[in-house]
């Protein structure tokens, strides 16, 4: 079909209309599902009562729902109307958000994007003839923002109040909102001090004024640990964290830190935390040799690819870079950080049915494994778990995309029946999984190595959990390299609690290792 555009024309208004035409779409017609690079489409009304999946945030996803889309974007009222859909080309990590009542879905990648512009009649003077469609908005800047601020001796009371200063310009900016931005603040000192979490002021007015209210603590500049505090605590639901909306934690540095920044901003990055590092008055050369670590910036940022570290020279000259900031922090295309491990993995359970094993500690191997699943953020485009059991015969207890949720996944293991047979670890094949982890408890009757080596070269880690009288020859065979580094061995099954962090850790490691 192709777009064309019917002129009115009223002597009464002295004015022209223009109206474009719109292609007549359901609610659940994909951008996929068009054929032109730009289309005028028409979306019905009360889509949002629909089923519809949207995959993305500003851009989407091909297979996502055109009028879900609009309705996400803001560009469409509950009643329908038209919307003007832009092809392009596919990418990498498609963000999650929610937005005008719509909760879009993050897509590790796809191979073909849509865009949209919002396309509505426009009054024309009589000389005109036609009419540009307005340019895109910007897209809304849908983040959970968490403020490290410095509040060290090393910046003293004055530049202190400078840096709020600069802070209330940059949330001001933000256009702060109970559907916009949410932004919590942490003071780094001695130890770190949180001084509002991200759902305690949702209007502008109140966060201003508790920004401009904070009292200056003095002492070392921790920002390690603040920024391991801001990690471990902040973000989650109980705190204000909201589903689905990106992860930022925007830190303010005075000079250096006093410790060490790499292992709190490792567990940040393997958190999806996208941390952004902003330097203020650098040390000069005479001060160099007081840093603990000439490259903290580098290890600090979300990656090191310059978008992540911003310089200012002094805190006098700030206002300028407020804007320029606040872009960076909004851009959802550059936010790399928010695709993790927890977020992206496909994990196969092996799991040991004999009889030597028993009913009894057949529960506390399903425990030890539950305990793993809930590690990992398990969605329809998130995590994925699937389960084996093994004995002389495979029983494939429910695969990887059985199950798309946590719960559901935590249930089905629980409801795992036990076997009971012999141990033939050997025979096992697991196509197409990321990562497997083999419990088992003792002595497999046929080859492990094959198998094994087969499951390497297609790109699976194979985690070793060894019990009881399980040769250290058989998990070391089975194990991928490093081989000490996914092995693990316990006496008792009580001690496979013990392992749930150790492999989640390891996991998340070999991901960003090869990611």
């Amino acid at each position: 079909f192709t777009d064309w555009f019917l002129l009115l024309s009223s002597e009464s208004f002295g004015a022209v209309f223009c109206v474009p035409v719109a292609y007549p779409i359901s609610c659940t017609t994909r951008g996929a599902d068009l054929t032109k690079d730009s289309e005028l489409v028409l979306c019905p009304a009360d889509c949002s009562h629909w089923r519809i999946s949207v995959y993305g945030t500003g851009v989407y996803a091909s297979i996502s729902s055109v009028c879900g889309a609009a309705l996400h974007r803001g560009f469409l009222k509950p009643s329908g109307g038209p919307i003007r859909v832009h092809k392009m080309q596919g990418r990498h990590n498609y963000l999650s958000s929610y937005a005008h009542g719509i909760h879009s879905q993050a897509l590790p990648h796809w191979t073909a994007s849509f865009s949209l512009t919002s396309s509505v009649p426009q009054e024309l003077t009589s000389e005109t003839t036609s009419t540009a469609l307005p340019e895109a908005a910007q897209p809304d800047c849908q983040m959970d923002i968490a403020v490290v601020i410095d509040s060290s001796n090393n910046i003293g009371q004055r530049r202190f109040n400078l840096q709020k200063n600069f802070v209330v310009k940059l949330a001001s900016m933000l256009k702060i909102g109970p559907t916009g931005p949410h932004v919590g603040l942490i003071q780094a000192s001695d130890s770190p001090r949180t001084e509002f979490l991200l759902s305690n002021y949702t209007q502008p007015k109140e966060l201003l004024f508790a920004i401009k209210e904070l009292a200056f603590l003095g002492g070392n500049t921790n920002t390690g640990k603040a920024i391991m505090h801001t990690a471990e605590t902040f973000f989650v639901q109980e705190n204000g964290g909201r589903r689905g909306h990106p992860r930022v934690m925007l830190v303010l540095v005075d000079g250096w830190p006093s410790d060490d920044l790499e292992p709190a901003a490792m567990l940040a990055r393997e958190s999806g935390i996208n941390v952004f590092l902003v330097s203020v008055a650098k040390p000069a050369a005479e001060e160099l040799g007081m840093v603990l670590d000439k490259d903290f910036i580098k290890k600090a940022v979300c990656k090191d690819n310059g978008f992540f570290s911003y310089s200012i020279p002094s805190w006098f000259s700030t206002t300028k870079h407020v804007r320029p900031l606040t872009e960076r922090i909004c851009s959802l295309d550059g936010l790399l950080c928010s695709k993790t491990c927890y977020n992206s993995v496909n994990i196969g359970f092996l799991i040991d049915g004999s009889s030597s094993v028993g009913y009894t500690n057949f529960e506390l191997v399903l425990d030890f494994l539950a305990g793993i699943a809930r590690s990992f953020d398990i969605s329809d485009v998130g995590a994925r778990i699937g389960a084996v059991q093994f004995t002389y015969d495979q029983r494939l207890e429910f695969g990887l995309f059985d199950h798309p949720n946590k719960e559901d996944v935590v249930s089905a293991l629980r409801r795992i029946p036990y076997m009971s047979g012999g141990t033939s670890t050997g025979h096992q094949h697991s196509r197409g999984r990321n990562f497997l982890i083999v419990v088992t408890d003792g002595q497999s009757y046929d080859d492990v190595r094959g198998p094994a080596m087969a499951a390497h070269r297609q790109g699976i880690t194979v985690f070793s959990v060894g019990v009881a009288w399980a040769p250290l020859d058989d998990l070391r065979a089975m194990s991928s390299e490093p081989k000490e580094d996914h092995t693990f061995f316990t006496r008792e099954f009580t001690g496979l609690t013990d392992f749930i962090q150790p492999l989640v850790r390891g996991i998340c490691k070999d991901f960003t290792d090869n990611n």
